[in-house]
């Protein structure tokens, strides 16, 4: 199984959207000290998630979803669950 997921930083007042084959070691990894955009704070929770059967699958949600550059949009996706 493959996963798109919405994660959310309180402290950052930020969503980060990604993909991975592990979501529970994705999140820890996340939530790390590390140089990326989600390194800088330790407070990601996941907010939404899709399973899918292929890491193309997945890939291509990602890329749906940061092309809609709308936080609306994605609350409103989050909210939709």
């Amino acid at each position: 199984m493959y996963y798109f997921y919405i994660l959310y930083s309180k402290t950052r007042d930020r969503f980060y959207v990604g993909h991975t084959g592990d979501l529970k070691d994705r999140l820890r990894k996340h939530n790390t000290n590390h140089k990326g955009f989600t390194g800088k704070t330790k407070d990601w929770k996941i907010m939404y998630s899709e399973e899918y059967t292929t890491k193309s699958e997945a890939y291509f949600r990602e890329r749906q979803v940061k092309g809609w550059k709308s936080r609306k949009a994605i609350e409103k996706l989050i909210n939709s669950n």
